[in-house]
Parts: structure tokens; C-alpha cells; sequence
């Protein structure tokens, strides 16, 4: 059940078939080379520290070969985020985890103009060190069964760490999750059996490993069944992608509602033909979307629902099993529990309450946070933080993170419920994010940030019909953008602050 070991498995099945079709650098793997690459890479990492190395490089064959290497050398990835803030995230995971080795690549900090950190290694360098011998000797070794390969590295448990991840920080500090070879093997398996994976599939690679999403659907799902990867760093590079999605004709990709957004106004017909699955995750997929793109491609959007601890995935929709709005059934193998916020009570049918989830999936625990895992995890139940329902055929709906309803004048708002109600009133393409800041009177107020200028007084008439009073934004805010993680999800914390340092004062 360990990973590295499955993709020892078929790589020696696949052989010459295209592992790996690097759209980035115009770099083509085959499983074959690929098994060479991190046979070469395990001895060099053997070289670091043991436990954990740092991994900072872009979506590409060097950043899933880097993994799968320091896999096999016995060592830990932890995923380093670049989008933003590089130089702090690689210092922040540094001190969070006790390691000092962060693969990177002089490129991306160039292009992000990020400085050299203490403890940076660079992949050019690394390539370019590499001997003849070395390659000579790894292709033999290559060229053994499958289980004398495994025997010349480390093999480990299926409880050992695969990685280290760090929650998004959307909300506050990024935590450490760790997650395990069986955690991330059995998440494989439930989508596998809900949306039928299998070799012949060739799935469009977008997303950044440093994120849940990405480094499960676009890395180890596709090699653990033998697929091809088209992989492409920079999903916000809308028309590339588009292109690459025309040229290579993959039939399966994921993605957030922000960079599916993208893809519907730079998409031209007939771009997204070869699809038979396009799941969109990590946000609400507004219903806005859901049509559009239905209208302009044909193509259904299946919506599902997961988290970093529980890597991810928790339920989804899928073809013959599809209520739009919901995030779909639980996949095979998770359990979900609806229970009352406040007496801890499990809720009946239809009834609102927060969302526990059990399963193999579930991560071992936050990296040296004992306090933080025991306040998630009790009785192998994760407390996901997130408010939701189960209805009479077994959908799951989600209706916001617990920490997304606010109290006001002795009432609960759902902000996203205020949101949903607001996107149906905006123009086309644009975007909304509402959230609460303090007020002096009744505790809190709401705040709506929204990427298209509104005429303010008929929306909130329009929005009454809808809302209750209460649940009304008192200001709205225009932004040219709402502010992303790397991932695409929306940065609720820096539109908060935002909008604090815009209204929280007296006029």
C-alpha cells in the first residue's frame, strides 16, 4: 500500500508508454524513464538529512519525479506553497516541521522573485550533477522484477507520512497535515470506483502539488492506474490551457470554480470535446457556472467536496448520480455523520449541522499539534469545521464552514448563503464574496465585495425577496479581483482585512 512501490508496479507494466507529458518545458516521460529519473533521484536524496525535504517547484515531470524520489530515498516531501508569500511559506515549513533542505528551481524564483532561503537545493543543479554512471546504474536496476527494485530502496509502512501538507491559511496560520501512503491510497480508490479511472484515461495536470486537490488527482491518482499526465504549470494561463486541452484531448481534469470561471470566457467551442469528467472542487461551484458552461460546451460540471486531512476527497457528484447544488454522495469507503452543533447530537434528514467524516482517508494528525489533532479528530470522526445536511437520497449539501455563519442581532447568518443569492444578480463572469466585520451595535455586519459595478439599491431589493433583512450587506466593495490562494480558492482573510481597514472605522 505504498505508493512509491504501486508506481515501481506500473512503471514496470507500462514501460514505454508516455508517463508524463510536460507541456511546460515540451518534456515527454515515459514510465520507463520515469522509473530510471527516480531511481537516480532516491541515491541523491539519500544524501540530505533523514526525515523530512522541502519541495517548492511548479507542476511539471521534475516537481512528480522530485517526489516520488525522495519517497524511495526514505525521506518525507512537504509541499512548499509559491504562489504567494514563497520566501515566508519555505521559512514557515522550515521551522513548523525542523528540516532544512528545500528543492527548488532557479527559474521559479526568478520568475517569482523570490530570494535564495537557507537550506536551498536547486534542481538544475542537481540535473546537471548527475553522471554517466549514475545513469548507467540506475537503468540497470530498472530493468529488475518489480520486487528486487524495491528491495534497493526504502520501502516503509502504509501509516508512514507520504507527505506533508499545509492547510490553505485562508482562515488563519497554515497547520501541518500529515497524511499517509494509506490515507492518499484509499482516496484513489473510492474515486476510482465512483468515476471509473482507469489506464486508458489521459488526465489534464493544472493544479499545484503543494495543494490536496493537485497532488491526489493530478499526480497520484493517474500514475497509480498507468494514465498519462499532460501537465501545465500555470492554470491561471486560461487560453494555454484551453489550447493544450484542444491539442492533446485529455478526457478527465479538475479544477476550482476560479479557474473554470477563466476557461469559460477564454474557451472556444468545441475546446473541450474529449472530456468525460470535469470535477470542480475546493469552492461552491456557483450555478452561474454550472450553466454556462453546460450552455457553451455541453459538458456538465460534477461538483464534489473534500479537504486537506482528508486527502481529499469526501463526496461528489457524478454521472447518473447528480443533484446540482449538492457536493453529491459520499465516495465508497467514507462515512458521514451530521451532528448538532451544540448538543453533539446526530441530526435527522434534511436537518443543518456540522460535518464529521470517518474513513481511511482521514490524516494521521497536524505535525506536532497534539491539541489542534485532538480538537479535529475524536473517535476517528474529522471534524471538517463545515455546516451541511444529508437529504432523503444520501446528497450531501454543504452550507459553509461554521466559522462562515455570523451572529448578528441574535440570529445565525450563512454568508454563503447571502453569496449564492447574490451571484444570481450579477453580470456575466462576475465574482462575489461576502464577509462579516466587527460593529459597535448589533456585533457584526455584513460586507459583500463584489468584481462588477452593481446598482447597489436594486440588488438589495432584489436580494430581499430572497433574505431577510438581516442577512443583507450593509456595504458593498468593489474589488478589480477577489484575492486567490494558490489553489484558487478565495482568500477570505485578506478580503476581511480589506474591508475591516475600509468600513470597521467610523465615517
Amino acid at each position: 500500500m505504498q505508493l512509491h512501490h504501486r508506481f515501481i508496479d506500473v512503471a514496470k507494466k507500462m514501460g514505454d508508454k508516455l508517463a508524463i507529458n510536460d507541456r511546460s518545458t515540451d518534456r515527454q516521460v515515459t514510465y520507463s524513464r520515469a522509473l530510471i529519473a527516480t531511481l537516480i533521484l532516491s541515491r541523491i536524496f539519500k544524501k540530505f538529512d533523514k526525515g523530512f525535504i522541502g519541495i517548492m517547484i511548479p507542476t511539471s515531470a521534475g516537481c512528480a519525479l522530485t517526489n516520488i524520489g525522495i519517497l524511495m530515498s526514505g525521506r518525507t516531501p512537504v509541499m512548499i506553497n509559491y504562489s504567494t508569500g514563497a520566501e515566508a511559506n519555505c521559512k514557515y515549513a522550515q521551522q513548523k516541521c525542523d528540516f532544512k533542505t528545500i528543492i527548488t528551481s532557479r527559474a521559479l524564483l526568478e520568475k517569482i522573485d523570490c530570494p535564495h532561503v537557507k537550506g536551498m537545493v536547486y534542481i538544475e543543479d542537481i540535473m546537471e550533477g548527475i553522471t554517466g554512471a549514475q545513469k548507467v546504474k540506475a537503468a540497470l536496476i530498472s530493468k529488475l522484477p518489480a520486487a528486487a527494485i524495491k528491495k534497493t530502496i526504502t520501502c516503509g509502512e502504509p501509516d508512514d507520512n507520504v507527505v506533508i501538507l499545509f492547510t490553505s491559511g485562508s482562515e488563519k496560520d497554515p497547520k501541518a497535515v500529515q497524511l499517509t501512503h494509506k490515507n492518499i491510497w484509499s482516496n484513489i480508490v473510492s474515486l476510482t470506483e465512483l468515476y471509473q479511472l482507469n489506464e486508458k484515461d489521459v488526465f489534464l495536470g493544472t493544479l499545484p502539488f503543494f495543494h490536496v486537490f493537485g497532488l491526489t488527482a493530478n499526480l497520484w491518482a493517474p500514475l497509480f492506474h498507468g494514465m498519462t499526465i499532460v501537465s501545465y504549470a500555470n492554470p491561471l494561463d486560461f487560453k494555454t490551457v484551453c489550447d493544450i486541452i484542444r491539442e492533446e484531448k485529455p478526457n478527465l481534469m479538475v479544477g476550482t470554480p476560479s479557474f473554470f470561471w477563466g476557461y469559460l470566457r477564454k474557451s472556444e467551442q468545441g475546446d473541450f470535446d474529449s472530456l468525460r469528467l470535469a470535477l470542480c472542487g475546493a469552492d461552491k461551484c456557483p450555478d452561474a457556472l454550472r450553466a454556462r458552461f453546460l450552455k457553451k460546451h455541453d459538458i456538465t460540471l460534477y461538483e464534489a467536496y473534500g479537504a486537506t486531512e482528508t486527502s481529499p476527497g469526501i463526496s461528489g457528484n457524478a454521472v447518473g448520480a447528480n443533484k446540482p447544488g449538492s457536493v453529491g454522495k459520499p465516495f465508497p469507503g467514507v462515512q458521514v455523520r451530521i451532528e448538532n452543533y451544540e448538543t453533539g447530537e446526530e441530526c435527522a434528514i434534511g436537518e443543518r449541522g456540522k460535518i464529521l467524516v470517518k474513513g481511511d482517508m482521514v490524516m494521521k494528525g497536524y505535525f506536532d499539534d497534539f491539541e489542534e489533532t485532538s480538537m479535529h479528530i475524536r473517535r476517528g470522526w474529522y471534524d471538517t469545521g463545515d455546516m451541511g445536511h444529508l437529504d432523503e437520497d444520501g446528497f450531501l449539501w454543504h452550507v459553509g464552514r461554521l466559522k462562515r455563519f455570523v451572529k448578528i442581532g441574535g440570529e445565525m447568518v450563512s454568508l454563503v448563503k447571502v453569496e449564492i443569492t447574490l451571484e444570481q444578480l450579477l453580470p456575466e463572469g462576475a465574482q462575489c464574496c461576502v464577509v462579516e466585520i466587527p460593529d459597535a451595535i448589533k456585533g457584526a455586519k455584513i460586507v459583500a465585495a463584489v468584481t462588477a459595478e452593481i446598482d447597489e439599491r436594486k440588488t438589495l431589493k432584489n436580494m430581499a425577496k430572497e433574505l431577510p433583512k438581516i442577512s443583507l450587506p450593509k456595504s458593498f466593495m468593489l474589488l478589480e479581483e477577489l484575492p486567490k490562494m494558490g489553489s484558487g480558492k478565495i482568500d477570505f482573510r485578506t478580503i476581511t482585512q480589506i474591508a475591516r481597514e475600509k468600513y470597521a472605522k467610523p465615517e
